[in-house]
């Protein structure tokens, strides 16, 4: 990194300007009137005054003929500090076209920063948009006084506006106008696509991305086989899949082929959809070709603004032309077939047909039939990506409409995991095929797939989820075989704690990546919306979980790079292997190659009815959730050997070695793609059910300290705040990002710090600490703190996985939970 001098260069007069010459000559001025003085009792005086203008105009002529220096060095682009640090890549057999490297140099005063590039032409294309959001960053920070700088400049992104009602009275809706930098995908302020960062990486046209960077816009795909299934789909043009994914509709050539896909099984829980009190599928589906501006509806008017939304984020997913969805949607009772066709039709890109331009085919133009009674064929005689599966019968219709009862839960778990009847009994492990589903053909869900996805229709589904789920799970996976992970931890440092290693022994943890969901305020609730919306932001919080929920740990070598499942961390053969190790050398001295995870630690409390219902069909991973959570096929037939073992085990021992069950987890540098929107958002300023709330293992530290707040009248009069704090969970997503990152940091300092350098009464950090949240709200943070904190948030630790993991750019491993032992203090 290149420094500036220890000592901050001297200030230029106001008369200086930019012309040295002038301000010597303005100087020399002064001081010939002041030796020309007559008045001889002050020559003394004069000579004295004299040498110091002397003194004072050598160290602005030094200071700035060094400033002119570094302005032409810059210039040319190789400083005397930039081939110090072009020398050093190329010790480490890297060029300046394969990487581009950026430091940030600070003025040791700390109040401006500067920035400094060295040659950008290896930068990758996809972080050209990035680096210019840094040079944006720095240049608000250098043109903006230093008594001027505040902590918001951090907080960068487009204005936003929030529609919460409409005012009849004067033809308009009353909005809110902020900014969200939570990084959570919403469908309140994003467009289909996963957020702008994810779409426009996934919907790159072939010809536009350079060869070197192929490998990394193929991970997705590379991930999704490694986990998925062996069998791959008929590619023939006899098959389905050429009748899907041709390249038009009409007779093609002959020699036409269609390529390989991930296959996703998305399976829908719509019990509870409606439009207030009517069911959803007894009113009419929106329309789909309209003329004229569709009215403002609230988000809780109708489950229809949802469902479509849902609806075009998987269209938008199969846009890509990496990833194949099949659509299952459970209802409990038959549905009209408009909404089937309609379901179908907001799916072209996956294999549905476009919904015609027609509304009838009736000759009378009053009639209003269906917009599908003109088409040759329906949806029940020709392939679709949608499948409408009754899951109730006469005698079970009422406990499916049951929101406790846990029922369609149940059934979503049965239809993803395929298991064998309860009454087949297996002697061993071994004679279980879990690959062979045994469940009715005529189920989509009885076909060969590389990831599932259970989710209810609240809980909004994006290609940003799938991509960090997938490529989480290569990361365990990757952990899970490390040599060094399947020897026990060494006592000392390494077992602190907050290490874990993973392997394939059944006595390893079972992790698998989970989802949180998080909801903004809503218009029904006026207080809450007080209570949140704090200055100009928006942002959403969780509310079935808080900050006792969960731990963290730092699993080692868990980092996969491209290929599928490759451990770049220990795999010599790897491409990326020396690059990384690399990357881990350098004074700090972390040479640990892995990353940081949350743990939930507890199970996730929903607010009821969906509470009751978690407890009579408890969700799949352990501290995970029923509303919304993937599995990849190798998920999934661990899942059911393990269920299997447990059903047939007859003892305690038996019951021992079926392993362990699924754990959640989720990266602490990708944390944001693993929130989900609950996208009618009404969750918040709702009290939990007594005894079911987050935090439940720390009921009684949090009444202890409701009660000293009482007994010191802390809050005397003020009951709705206190209300605010005890009674209702309201967890913003920065917020948990922050407890997290606190927490990961504290442990670590704990373990590094000297028995001797402890202090129980100072509970700050001692030896490390977080570079951007142990810091003060007077002194603001560097440009390049908050432009990796905006970068860990959008998910592009992970989107971008191949430049922030494996280049030589260190300046962001912290955000994206990559450093283990933090920043030195």
């Amino acid at each position: 990194m290149t420094q500036l001098p220890s000592s901050p260069p001297l200030p230029l007069p106001p008369s200086q300007g930019n012309n040295d010459n002038n301000s010597i000559g303005s100087n020399e001025e002064t001081a010939t009137t002041t030796t020309t003085t007559t008045t001889k009792s002050k020559i003394v005086e004069s000579l004295k005054l004299f040498a110091s203008v002397c003194f004072l105009l050598s160290s602005v002529h030094t200071t700035y003929t060094h400033h002119l220096e570094r302005q032409q060095q810059q210039r040319q682009g190789y400083g005397h500090g930039q081939q110090h640090q072009a020398k050093q890549y190329n010790n480490d057999n890297l060029t300046r076209g394969e990487r581009s490297a950026t430091s940030a140099t600070i003025t040791s005063n700390g109040s401006r920063r500067r920035l400094s590039l060295l040659d950008d032409g290896g930068t990758p294309s996809y972080m050209n948009a990035l680096m210019k959001d840094l040079k944006e960053r720095q240049k608000l920070f250098e043109d903006t006084p230093p008594e001027e700088v505040k902590y918001w400049f951090e907080y960068t992104g487009p204005l936003q506006k929030y529609f919460y009602r409409y005012s009849k009275s004067r033809g308009k809706a009353d909005y809110f106008e902020g900014r969200d930098d939570s990084g959570v995908i919403s469908s309140r302020f994003h467009k289909p696509g996963g957020g702008p960062e994810h779409a426009s990486f996934y919907n790159t046209p072939d010809g536009d991305i350079p060869p070197t960077e192929v490998p990394l816009y193929n991970r997705l795909l590379e991930n999704c086989f490694a986990l998925g299934s062996d069998a791959r789909p008929d590619l023939t043009p006899s098959g389905t899949w050429f009748h899907w994914f041709r390249s038009s509709s009409s007779s093609s050539s002959p020699n036409e082929k269609v390529t390989d896909r991930c296959r996703v099984l998305i399976t829908m829980n719509t019990v509870g959809a409606g439009r207030g009190s009517t069911m959803l599928w007894e009113t009419q589906p929106p329309p789909i070709h309209t003329s004229a501006p569709r009215p403002w509806m609230s988000e809780q008017s109708t489950a229809a603004l949802h469902l479509e939304r849902n609806l075009r984020e998987v269209d938008e997913i199969c846009k890509t032309g990496l990833i194949a969805v099949r659509l299952q949607v459970l209802v409990c009772e038959p549905i009209p077939g408009v909404w089937t066709e309609y379901m179908d039709s907001m799916l072209p890109n996956c294999g549905g047909t476009v919904a015609p331009l027609t509304e009838g085919v009736d000759a009378d133009a009053n009639a209003h039939g269906s917009p599908y009674e003109n088409e040759n064929e329906n949806v029940e005689e020709r392939p679709s990506p949608v499948q409408v599966v009754v899951v109730a019968g006469s005698s079970t219709a009422d406990t499916c409409h049951d929101l406790k009862s846990g029922f369609m839960e149940k059934r979503v778990q049965d239809l993803i995991l395929a298991p064998p009847y309860l009454d087949t009994k297996f002697d061993s492990r071994s004679k279980f095929d879990p690959a062979v589903k045994v469940t009715h053909p005529d189920l989509v869900s009885s076909d060969d797939y590389d990831l599932y996805i259970g989710l209810k229709w609240s809980s909004l589904l994006t290609i940003r989820s799938i991509s960090s789920f997938l490529q989480a799970s290569a990361d365990i996976s990757a952990a899970a075989a490390s040599p060094r992970n399947q020897e026990p931890l060494a006592s000392g440092e390494d077992g602190d704690g907050t290490t874990v290693t993973v392997n394939n022994q059944p006595s390893s943890p079972f992790l698998i990546p989970s989802f949180v969901r998080v909801s903004y305020v809503s218009e029904e609730n006026n207080k809450v919306a007080k209570w949140r919306m704090h200055g100009d932001f928006f942002h959403p919080a969780a509310w079935e979980v808080c900050k006792d929920s969960f731990d963290v740990t730092w699993i080692p070598d868990s980092l996969s790079g491209n290929g599928g499942v490759s451990g770049i961390c220990y795999d010599q053969s790897h491409a990326s292997y020396e690059s990384v190790q690399r990357r881990l050398g350098g004074e700090d001295g972390d040479n640990d190659c892995g990353q940081w995870w949350i743990y939930m630690a507890e199970e996730q409390m929903s607010l009821n009815p969906e509470v009751y219902a978690n407890e009579v069909s408890a969700p799949i991973v352990q501290g995970g959730g029923n509303q919304f959570w993937m599995l990849t096929e190798k998920h999934r037939q661990e899942v059911l050997k393990v269920k299997v073992c447990e059903h047939n085990a007859e003892s305690d021992k038996a019951l021992d070695k079926c392993g362990q069950n699924p754990q959640a987890v989720i990266p602490l540098g990708d944390m944001e793609s693993f929130l989900v929107n609950f996208t009618p958002n009404t969750a918040l300023g709702k009290k939990h059910t007594l005894g079911r709330r987050p935090g439940y293992s720390k009921e009684d530290e949090r009444e202890r300290d409701r009660d000293l707040v009482r007994e010191r009248k802390q809050l005397k009069g003020q009951e709705d705040i206190e209300k605010a704090l005890f009674d209702y969970t309201v967890y913003p997503a920065a917020l948990f990002r922050k407890d997290a990152t606190l927490k990961a940091a504290r442990a670590r300092d704990a373990i590094l710090t000297k028995p001797e350098n402890k202090d129980e009464e100072n509970l700050g950090p001692k030896t490390v600490k977080s570079s951007y949240y142990d810091v003060t709200i007077k002194k603001p943070r560097e440009a390049t703190l908050g432009w990796c904190q905006s970068i860990a948030r959008k998910g592009l630790c992970s989107l971008y996985g191949q430049y922030f993991r494996e280049s030589a750019d260190k300046r962001c491993m912290e955000a994206c939970g990559l450093k283990k032992n933090w920043t030195a203090i």
